[in-house]
């Protein structure tokens, strides 16, 4: 019996002596975790993406903070006569580009360019005061 121990017992004094002091790095951080990555590069990302698009649709929906936001840009937008447009609540238009829900708009200008024309805004966009008109439009002072 005492040659079958001893084995044993040799094969668990080599896996304690192998086994890492309590506080010792067995691997280096950068192997365990990459790198720290920027984490605004998505974000950027996905404005250059849908830069691409015209501004205020779906694929490019305006960024606003909150409704006070969207309140906010939609009171500085003048049609072609300089007039503010009328507006109407559409309410919610699916995910935008941003992965947010948006709110729809219907904007009319009347007899004015551009007419009547529906905006997509995302008003999940905190960090953001938008400052580009939408196409067709002017930013007017309020």
């Amino acid at each position: 019996m005492r040659l079958l121990l001893l084995p044993l017992l040799l094969f668990t004094a080599d896996t304690v002596a192998a086994a890492p002091k309590p506080g010792q790095r067995t691997v280096e951080p950068g192997k365990i975790a990459p790198a720290a990555t920027d984490p605004n590069a998505e974000m950027r990302e996905a404005i250059a993406a849908a830069d691409a698009h015209p501004l205020g649709s779906l694929a490019n929906p305006v960024r606003a903070a909150g409704p006070e936001g969207e309140r906010a840009y939609l009171a500085k937008l003048r049609c072609a006569d300089g007039k503010a447009p009328g507006l109407y609540p559409r309410g919610p238009g699916g995910i935008g580009a941003y992965g947010s829900l948006v709110d729809l708009f219907a904007l009319d200008c009347g007899a004015a360019a551009p007419g009547r024309v529906s905006i997509a805004m995302d008003k999940y966009q905190a960090e953001n005061v938008e400052t580009r008109p939408l196409p067709g439009f002017t930013i007017g002072g309020h």
